[in-house]
Formats: structure tokens, sequence, C-alpha cells
């Protein structure tokens, strides 16, 4: 094992193993659970583990270089429907290949799954060739979100309420471990090529405006489509007696989502064949590198999706059941809030971004910030959402004083800030949140007798919404400091200019 893959599981084991504590000090005190569910749960958390060092390597070795490379070739192009050709091209093939997206298309019954697999993709690649011409023309991000949010919510006047929060929980997830990285690299690719000060700041606000995509098409499809049959069928959980059923158990769901993996990838190593046969991009020594970041990035996808799914998602709906059942429902909120801060370091994109972030900014924005930014408002999502189950509050007397406030405040923070709120939105809210967050809402709902689709719904929009405000005030505060920072520099130089004189 090379140096570099031990640091990634390092970092990954550092980022799982609070939650990993969290949900098994849950199990054996308040909510006990048997020996094979706990089995199953501590192995998928191992899986999740190691696969997340895999995929983080990966990505970084090879679907970071491959969307910088796009992007920067993007640029270079002088011809403008070349790039609009290319960005829808790029976005909706990148969507098709993202696993969680596939995991939505099962969930949302009334709608066929091609039909909604295509519109999302669509969408996804509509937003990105906006996303790309926003930052050739050098528009305002801040702007341009006001003016799609204001027409998504007006759209959500003429959607089925039952539909809304449904097509928020989209823009969420479809934005996940495959796809953040990829756009996000197409960003700094593109910006690498400008020379104006504001070329750091455009780099971000890709994600964004891509997941602005599955939300409009996801309410476009509301109107035409019922959504009465559209709930969420409960996790299994199965009896598993031994650990050989256990290891059976993972080995046998292995090729599943092998396959579902390769087959997500395919899109996107046949887009690197197409880019390096016209552009040569690339010489031979870093077609190899990229070629193992690629063997990398499967691996690890396989491993955490086994993970996150065989063995987060069936304690999550067993969690939230139990504790609404027993007479500990109001302990939801608290549990909810200690969950949020520490489930969002477990999503792979996030790592992902918050380097990107560090890096791009040159420490102005470091890891740390981002971190506690990002559990702080993941933190205050995941118990607001568990309020909504307990209560049964319409998610729109959350999400639109949010978005209003988010909005709001990228007036007042400096444009870099506003790009990295915005994407940190799509990337906290990934495979974590739907594989164990969703099925702990389901769970505690089902068990309290509420509505699934209306009640349960909306805890990824919750968490795609709540970053964008947490680390906008983080960048108000950074911009307070910094004012007056310079205001006691500048005394200072007026002293010193007196003192001579």
């Amino acid at each position: 094992m090379n140096d570099k893959l031990k640091e990634k599981i390092s970092e990954s084991l550092q980022s799982v193993l609070p939650i990993t504590c969290i949900v098994l000090l849950l199990c054996f005190t308040l909510v006990p659970v048997s020996i094979g569910t706990l089995s199953l749960f501590v192995c998928g958390a191992l899986l999740l583990i190691v696969g997340m060092g895999f995929f983080q390597l990966g990505a970084e070795t090879a679907m970071t270089p491959l969307g910088q490379g796009i992007g920067q070739s993007l640029f270079e192009t002088k011809k403008l429907w070349i790039t609009i050709v290319l960005c829808f091209l790029v976005g909706t093939v990148i969507t098709i290949s993202e696993p969680d997206l596939q995991v939505l298309a099962e969930q949302v019954a009334s709608v066929p799954n091609s039909v909604l697999i295509w519109a999302v993709a669509v969408g996804v690649g509509i937003f990105m060739v906006a996303a790309v011409l926003r930052i050739i023309f050098r528009l305002p991000l801040n702007r341009l979100l006001t003016l799609l949010y204001i027409f998504l919510f007006v759209l959500t006047a003429f959607a089925p309420a039952d539909f809304i929060a449904v097509a928020f929980d989209a823009g969420g997830v479809t934005t996940g471990p495959m796809t953040v990285p990829f756009i996000m690299a197409i960003g700094v690719g593109l910006s690498a090529t400008r020379s104006d000060k504001e070329g750091s700041s455009d780099s971000f606000g890709l994600v964004a405006l891509c997941s602005v995509g599955p939300i409009l098409m996801v309410l476009l499809l509301g109107i035409f489509y019922s959504p009465s049959d559209a709930l969420y069928e409960a996790v299994e959980i199965l009896e598993l007696s031994t650990t050989h059923d256990v290891a059976f158990y993972f080995i046998k769901a292995l090729p599943h989502y092998a396959e579902e993996v390769i087959k997500s990838l395919l899109p996107v190593l046949g887009a690197f064949v197409v880019f390096q046969l016209f552009t040569r991009r690339y010489r031979r020594r870093q077609l190899l590198k990229i070629s193992i970041g690629f063997i990398y990035t499967i691996i690890g996808l396989i491993l955490f999706l086994t993970g996150v799914n065989i063995g987060f998602a069936p304690v999550g709906s067993l969690l939230g059941g139990e504790l609404a059942s027993k007479g500990f429902r109001w302990l939801l909120v608290p549990i909810g809030l200690l969950i949020g801060y520490y489930i969002v370091k477990a999503e792979p994109a996030v790592q992902v971004l918050n380097e990107q972030v560090e890096e791009i900014t040159g420490g102005t924005i470091s890891k740390q910030m981002m971190n506690l930014s990002l559990s702080l408002g993941v933190s205050l999502a995941v118990g607001i959402s568990m309020i909504r189950v307990l209560t049964g509050i319409s998610i729109f007397w959350i999400i639109i004083p949010g978005y209003v406030l988010s909005l709001l405040l990228s007036f007042f923070v400096p444009p870099i800030f506003v790009g990295v709120a915005f994407d940190s939105g799509g990337v906290a809210s990934g495979p974590m949140t739907s594989t164990f967050l969703l099925p702990l809402s389901m769970g505690a709902c089902m068990a309290i007798g509420g509505n699934v689709v209306t009640d349960a719904f909306g805890v990824v929009a919750l968490v795609a919404m709540t970053p964008l405000i947490a680390i906008q005030l983080m960048g108000l505060i950074y911009s307070v400091k910094s004012r007056k920072h310079k205001a006691a520099l500048y005394m200072l130089s007026d002293d010193i200019i007196l003192e001579d004189d």
C-alpha cells in the first residue's frame, strides 16, 4: 500500500469513526440490536473507511486532472457553439454516471426510471452550460442564483405539494461523489486560464448551478405525473445470526454494486478517451497515472456504496423507528443534531471540496474552517428535519426563509464565499445523507404514523440548504475581521507618519 493511500484511509478513518461510535453507543443503550445487525453495521463502516480512502485518491489522480483539462480546453475553444454543445454533453453524461441518481429513480415510484434519469441529466446538462457561460462572460453568481431560485419557488405553486420535497431532495442527491469532483475540476480549469483577480472566485459555483437543474426538472415532472405513488419503501433489515452470514451477505452484494459503478463510469471513461484522441493533452506518464486513478475510483466507490447501502441504511431505519416508538421520540432532535455534526465529514466529496477550497484560496479558507461550518450547518439541518418528522411542519416554512436568507447574504460577503457556500450545499448532501439520514427519518416517520412523502422527505434538501447560510456567515465574519485589520493597519501607518514628522 503506498503512502498516499495510507494517508487517505487514515483521513477517512478520522471522518467516519465519530459517527460510527455514536451509532454503536445508541445500539448499546437506547436501541439494542441483534449481533447480526451490529456486525452488519461494523463491517459496513470498515468498507466505508477503506472505500472512501480509495475514492479520494482516485478523485485526486484521475477525476480532478481530467476535469481541469476539459475546463481549460473549453476556455481555449474560440467557437461558442462548440463550448455549449460540449458542456451540455459533459453535464448530461457525468450525471447519468452518478450512482445516487439510480437510487433516486428507484425511490420515486410514480415516474418511470428512464424518464427521471434522463430528465435530471438533461437538466444538469443545461445548467452546466449556464455555469460555464457565467464564468466566460463573468456574470455575478449571486444575481443569477437569485433569479433562478425566484423562478423555482414560483414554479412550486404549480407542482403537486407532495412532490416539492422530492424535487428539492433531487437537487442534493444528484450532485454526488461522481459529479462533484469532476464538475468542480472543470470550474478550476476554466478559471485557471483567466488572469483577473475574480478568477479564483469564479472557479466555484458550477455545482451550485448544476443543483438547480434536478430541482427544476423534477418539479416539471411533478406537473405531468401523479405523485400519489411516489413512496419510499422501508429498508429491509435482515436477521443474520453468524459472522459467516454477514460476510456472505456483503460478498453477495459486491457484484451488484460493482456492476452499477462500472456502468456508471463507462460514460466518463468514454469521454476521457474521446477527449484524449482529439486534444492529445496528456502524455504517456500522465495517462498511466489517470488510468490508475480510475481504478482507485472504481474500487473506492464499490466498497463505499456496498458499506453504506448494506451496513448503514438498515441501521439508520432501525434507529429512527425504535427511538420514535419507544417513548424516546423527542430524543431524535438532539441525536439528530449530534449525528448531523459528524456525518457530513464522512461524505466522500466533502473532503475533495475542502482540499480544493484550501488550495485555490491559498489557505484563506482552510479545511478546518470548512469542516466546522459544514458540520454546524448539517447538524442544524438534521435537527430541524427530526422536528419536521415529529410535528409535520411543511418544508415551505423552512426552505423559503432559508433560501431568502442565503440569497440576501450573498450580496454582503466576498464573491468567493458565495460560490463555495452554494457548492457546499450540493456536496454535503451525498450518499451518506440519502442512505443513512433519509432512512432514519423514514423509520421515525413510519413509527409515529406520519406521511413519509411530506414529512420524511426534505432531509436532503435541508442538508443542502444550511451550509449556504453557515459558510456565508463565516464569510461575513471574515469580511468584518478583514476590514478591522485593514483599519488598524491604516491607523498604525498614520501614527508612524506623525511620529516621523
